[in-house]
């Protein structure tokens, strides 16, 4: 018996030994990755490894502290599957949250001359979204919600013209949905795109793509992004765009800008998350009859 104690005890130091090294090798990277041998330290680490050491590093804004050739390196060194194993697991993060975001699509041909600059309130499981288009940006004023509990099919809400002092139901694939967007309502927010980038990143591992074409780091509005650019040789309608270019958060588990092109090289749809607090919500955030709202 006596033996076994020893035994166990020793197991116990060694393994808060392991332990110890392995966070001092972690504190280590977080407070350099400033030379080739960090790079290549981060590198060989396994791709559960890698998502624990990006999460760390960019909560404790180590990542964001990197000069712009030194994240560029860290980010050409992680295994492909490490950024998208890193956005699933940051989705729960943001299952109830409210975001402004500046949003352009092309729409019959056109492209807008003003971004829609709009406030999205959204919680998950049900799905439930509230959005309203602010004054500096296009359709001004306009608000709907959908609540996927109790109208699966439809959303409420004034749409624009004779609609934006009329509010009605309206169905999610309809028409007049679809006027200003080429998306459902559903896919409004932060995880219908990271997603999209999950499920294209099989697509392009299949057709033999497994780096971005190229990775930057950026400034967009102010914010300071990795770009990663993302092209493929057949494009559309294999893929979703021919181009992609998307804007990680240094901080955040989270796309904050998107860029999308077409086979002709045009850009079709833009998207800048702005501001991004999570929140829980009560039930009156998703009721036309919130005194707060104009329905």
């Amino acid at each position: 018996m006596l033996r076994a104690r020893c035994r166990r005890t020793l197991d116990l130091r060694l393994a808060r030994a392991c332990l110890f090294c392995f966070c001092a090798m972690f504190a280590s990277l977080f407070a350099h990755a400033q030379t080739k041998d960090d790079i290549a330290q981060i590198a060989d680490l396994g791709v559960e490894q890698q998502v624990q050491w990006l999460s760390q590093a960019a909560a404790s804004g180590a990542l964001a502290k990197l000069d712009d050739a030194r994240l560029v390196a860290v980010f050409r060194s992680l295994d492909a599957r490490t950024v998208p194993r890193y956005l699933q697991e940051g989705l729960r993060d943001f299952a109830s949250c409210e975001f402004t975001m500046r949003r352009r699509e092309r729409i019959n041909g056109k492209w807008p001359k003003r971004a829609d600059h709009m406030l999205v309130r959204v919680t998950r499981e049900p799905l439930r979204i509230y959005a309203k288009w602010l004054p500096d940006g296009a359709h001004a004023g306009q608000e709907v919600i959908y609540d996927d509990s109790r109208r699966p099919d439809q959303l409420y809400g004034h749409l624009g013209g004779f609609l934006s002092v009329v509010p009605m139901w309206t169905s999610v694939n309809g028409v007049l949905a679809r006027a200003q967007s080429n998306h459902s309502i559903r896919e409004l927010g932060i995880d219908a795109i990271t997603q999209r980038f999950i499920d294209e990143g099989r697509k392009f591992a299949e057709a033999g793509i497994t780096k971005p074409s190229s990775i930057d780091v950026k400034t967009v509005d102010g914010m300071r992004v990795v770009a990663f650019t993302y092209e493929t040789p057949d494009g559309q309608p294999e893929f979703y765009a021919k181009k992609e270019v998307l804007g990680l958060d240094l901080e955040r588990p989270v796309f904050r800008t998107l860029e999308s092109y077409d086979n002709d090289g045009a850009i079709f749809e833009s998207v800048v998350f702005e501001r991004i607090e999570t929140k829980p919500f009560d039930d009156l955030t998703f009721d036309p009859k919130n005194p707060d709202y104009r329905f």
